[in-house]
């Protein structure tokens, strides 16, 4: 038996979440990826395989605030995704954490967007 990387298996964690998860049109998906650098969402209709809404520390409303992915980064994130969810009338969605712990950026990214109006 070979021994994974660390790559290899969040892959397989991430594989396995997705299993169980999918975005639908009522309860889209949304999806953290969580860079070195920076820090992506996105919120995902899975039944029609569209991108509804999406922000990272990228956005132009984000890029000049902070530097680096670290966790104030990541509560601008959550911030920015929520606003234009709700522009887009998406209150409610499936947390898709894509393998990483419920820990640090992404734990942030979660409760900025709870803040920000969505249901989860």
């Amino acid at each position: 038996m070979s021994k994974k990387t660390e790559r290899q298996a969040w892959q397989l964690r991430k594989e396995r979440i997705r299993k169980r998860i999918t975005g639908t049109a009522d309860r889209p998906r949304l999806s953290v990826y969580r860079g070195l650098r920076h820090i992506y969402t996105q919120i995902i209709d899975d039944e029609n395989g569209v991108t509804l809404a999406a922000a990272s520390t990228l956005s132009p409303e984000i890029k000049g605030k902070v530097k680096g992915a670290n966790i104030a980064a990541a509560r601008l994130v959550g911030e920015l995704l929520a606003a234009k969810a709700r522009d887009k009338g998406i209150d409610k969605v499936v947390f898709d954490r894509s393998g990483y712990r419920y820990h640090g950026r992404v734990k942030a990214v979660a409760e900025a967007a709870r803040e920000g109006g969505l249901k989860f």
